[in-house]
């Protein structure tokens, strides 16, 4: 690694830990998370996917 790469990490892993998200905050993004994941598991898989998943067996 080269010295700036090395710098660039150290400076990202600072910013990091300077963010760390309240106890609060976090729950709230994984409610809303799996929210979006369940809306997205729910819906109809397109006959055109459908169409191209029948070709691969």
């Amino acid at each position: 690694m080269t010295g700036s790469n090395e710098a660039e990490r150290q400076d990202r892993a600072a910013t990091t830990d300077r963010q760390k998200p309240q106890d609060g905050k976090q729950k709230n993004v994984g409610d809303a998370l799996r929210a979006v994941y369940q809306d997205a598991a729910g819906e109809q898989i397109p006959d055109e996917m459908l169409d191209l998943l029948s070709k691969l067996q």
